[in-house]
C-alpha cells in the first residue's frame, strides 16, 4: 500500500517533507489539506492535527509520522541517493536553531498581530542574527555537499525572505541569498510546488511526485 502524505502547499514544514520524498525517489499519495476545513481522515491520522502527516503500513500495521523532520529522516532512511544524511553531526544543531529560535522570531515578525507582546522589529533582528551566522557557514551549501540541513532550513528562509523581499535582498548576506535563489529557481522546487485541489475522500488518488520523468539532482 502506497504511503499517504497529508500536506499543505505553502507550509514550510510540508515543503521539507516533500523535498525529502523527491530526493529519496519515493512515491506517495498526496492529500492536500485546507487548514480551515480539515478532513476527518486527517484528524484521525495526525495526533497534532497539523501538516505534514505521513501514514504507511509496516508489517501490516498502520503507522503515522506527525513531525516533518521525522518524515524527512524516514524517507531518506528508505533511500538516500544524494547522501543527504551524510553530513557533519553539527548539521543537526543548525536544524535545531532554525526550528527553535529562528522560527520563533520568524513567526513574531510575519504574524506580529498574533504576538502583541513582541516587538516585530526586534524579532526581525533576532532572526537576522541566525541568518547572518548561516551566511558565514554557507559556501555553495551549508556543508561541502547538499544535505538534509539545507533542505530542512531552506523553506523557512524562503518564508522569512518573502515577509519583505526588498529588505531581505538588501541585507549583507550574499551567500545566503544566492543559496536561496538557487533553490527557488531549481527544478526540485518546481516539482514540490504544483497546486492541488483540496482532498476529498471520493476523489481519485493523486500521486506525488507527479510521474513526469526523472528528477535531476539539485546542484
Amino acid at each position: 500500500m502506497r504511503p499517504i502524505l497529508y500536506s499543505f502547499r505553502r507550509c514550510p514544514y510540508a515543503m521539507r517533507a516533500r523535498l525529502a520524498l523527491v530526493s529519496a525517489g519515493l512515491s506517495v499519495e498526496l492529500r492536500e489539506v485546507v487548514l480551515r476545513d480539515k478532513p476527518a481522515a486527517f484528524l484521525q491520522a495526525s495526533q497534532s492535527g497539523t501538516v505534514p502527516c505521513l501514514t504507511y503500513q509496516d508489517k501490516a500495521h498502520n503507522k503515522a509520522i506527525d513531525e516533518s523532520l521525522d518524515i524527512m529522516i524516514w524517507a531518506l532512511q528508505q533511500k538516500d541517493p544524494e547522501n543527504w544524511l551524510a553530513m557533519p553531526e553539527h548539521g543537526w544543531e543548525w536544524i535545531a536553531r532554525a526550528d527553535g529560535p529562528f522560527k520563533t522570531a520568524l513567526d513574531r515578525t510575519k504574524y506580529a498581530n498574533r504576538y502583541p507582546e513582541a516587538d516585530p522589529v526586534q524579532q526581525r533582528e533576532l532572526a537576522g542574527e541566525f541568518l547572518a551566522d548561516l551566511n558565514e557557514q554557507i559556501g555553495h551549501w551549508i556543508f561541502t555537499t547538499p544535505s538534509i540541513a539545507d533542505f530542512a532550513i531552506l523553506p523557512f528562509v524562503r518564508q522569512f525572505a518573502f515577509i519583505d523581499k526588498p529588505w531581505f535582498d538588501q541585507q549583507p548576506w550574499p551567500d545566503l541569498q544566492a543559496w536561496l535563489n538557487r533553490f527557488l529557481t531549481s527544478h526540485t522546487f518546481e516539482r514540490i510546488m504544483p497546486k492541488y485541489p483540496q482532498w476529498c475522500p471520493d476523489q481519485p488518488a493523486v500521486l506525488f511526485p507527479s510521474q513526469t520523468g526523472a528528477e535531476p539532482p539539485l546542484s
